[in-house]
């Protein structure tokens, strides 16, 4: 027994106590929705040339056929697998969000239980209470990280992806309950893991398609750490709030190490996740859905003059600006990132929820009516939608009709939150459509039925193996 004790330690008998007496039903179900929506991007993701690239080199790394690929019938060693799956997670940013945190934990976690739990033979309840466990731990570091006075990351202030640093380490406690199950090997790997979180975010800024394997690095890291565990590595008590530990080295004097451990158990940050119901920038969301209420009203594109599209100062760098490339994106993965296309795009009608992935093809991105009303959105900082950020990404749309007659929707809450929650058949809707994309009718239904019954099943594999073949390819 270490003399020192350590936060680590508290979230790892926590985690021991969820495996010796489980969660309750509610959050296995939530966490059921979290691995139906989190696989149904996965498979969307599968069809992107980036699998390719991670398969080419993953097929390197071991021959151990335990675990499952999504799309792909060889079977791959467990923390490759974690891997590839984690990146096909993400690299469309279709993936879940926690506010204010901005982390987007499912595309590390659920990866790393699918891996672990199919090579340990684990039930349906086992690991859905380690992929909540493993989520929860995950938010907690970010939202120690958070710096409620700037109200931003202070690891998004350093340049560094929060998501790939803090979903290690959630995915080490995660992998570690599947693989072990007592404290002692939980904080070990959790503490391994915090040697490997890595992640920066400069492709963000100008260019490159590393951000997109990062996720599928921290399962990666998640799955390897706890193999480490089990074979009796070790890693310090004070990992995360040490002198040279955790937060020192990422975040600084700034950071709150003491909120990993607050009212844990009581209280969970993860009920505040995001899905997201459009396949773009999250900032974008709600004036997709002010242009949406607003076609609902009857607006149409023909009558439009002039579009205001107020949203929180800090979102204009990434949606507004420059003004050039926003109102005429180039590509479509350029008009995921673009306020003026995105309200275009969704008030003359996209498809899915409201927009999906044939909104932004390369070749969607240059249709002559989406380009013209684009055109006539100018965006500005909002006062009121600034004061909700980051817990929400609001938005502000008031459209100047011919005739002069004006509309206006204020979105302060976004869609998909814990305040207008996806329901079951829209959230059902989004995972068939992305489903669609590999599988059949009847193999897509036949992977959600397995899904959600994943609260109950005795066996976890045959959800996660009907995902290695599929039927269809575009």
């Amino acid at each position: 027994m270490n003399a020192v004790r350590g936060l680590i330690e508290e979230v790892a008998e926590f985690a021991e106590l969820v495996v010796r007496d489980g969660l309750p039903r509610r959050r296995r179900e939530a966490a059921a929705r979290a691995v139906l929506d989190t696989v149904g991007v996965m498979i969307l993701g599968s069809t992107q040339s980036i699998r390719e690239t991670v398969l080419a080199a993953t097929q390197q790394w071991g021959s151990a056929p335990d675990c499952t690929v999504i799309g792909q019938p060889d079977r791959m060693p467990s923390a490759s697998a974690a891997f590839v799956n984690g990146t096909l997670a993400h690299c469309m940013d279709y993936d879940d969000t926690h506010l204010p945190s901005v982390l987007h934990p499912s595309a590390c976690v659920v990866p790393t239980v699918l891996a672990v739990a199919e090579a340990t033979e684990a039930d349906g309840p086992r690991l859905l209470d380690a992929l909540a466990v493993g989520t929860e731990v995950c938010i907690r570091l970010g939202m120690a990280g958070y710096d409620e006075g700037r109200r931003n990351s202070i690891f998004f202030d350093r340049g560094q992806h929060a998501t790939s640093i803090c979903g290690a380490i959630g995915s080490a406690v995660a992998a570690a309950m599947l693989q072990a199950g007592d404290a002692a090997t939980t904080a070990a790997a959790a503490s391994i893991a915090a040697s490997m979180a890595s992640g920066l975010i400069e492709a963000n800024r100008t260019g490159g398609t590393v951000k997109r394997i990062q996720t599928g690095w921290a399962a990666h890291c998640g799955v390897t750490a706890a193999q480490l565990a089990v074979a009796g590595l070790t890693g310090p008590p004070t990992v995360l709030e040490g002198r040279f530990g955790f937060f020192q080295a990422f975040c600084g004097e700034r950071a709150r190490p003491e909120r990993v451990t607050e009212e844990l158990g009581a209280h969970w940050h993860s009920d505040r996740m995001h899905v997201k119901p459009y396949p773009c920038n999250h900032f974008t969301h709600s004036g997709i859905d002010a242009a949406i209420e607003l076609r609902r009203r009857g607006v149409r594109a023909g009558e439009v003059e002039a579009i205001e599209l107020g949203v929180p100062e800090p979102v204009l760098r990434t949606i507004a600006e420059p003004v050039a490339a926003k109102v005429a994106p180039t590509t479509g993965y350029a008009a995921a990132f673009s306020g003026p296309y995105t309200l275009a795009a969704a008030l003359i009608g996209g498809d899915g929820l409201g927009l999906y992935i044939e909104d932004f093809t390369d070749t969607a991105v240059q249709r002559t009516e989406v380009l013209a009303l684009a055109s006539k959105v100018a965006c500005h900082a909002d006062p009121e939608c600034a004061a909700l950020f980051p817990d929400q990404f609001p938005a502000r749309v008031t459209v100047r009709l011919s005739g002069g007659r004006t509309e206006q929707v204020a979105c302060l809450t976004n869609r998909g939150g814990p305040h207008r929650p996806l329901s079951d058949a829209e959230l059902d809707r989004k995972f068939t459509l992305n489903a669609a994309t590999r599988y059949d009718a009847e193999d897509a239904a036949a992977i959600g039925s397995r899904i959600r019954e994943l609260v109950e099943a005795p066996d976890a594999r045959p959800a996660i193996q009907l995902l290695s073949t599929p039927t269809l390819e575009r």
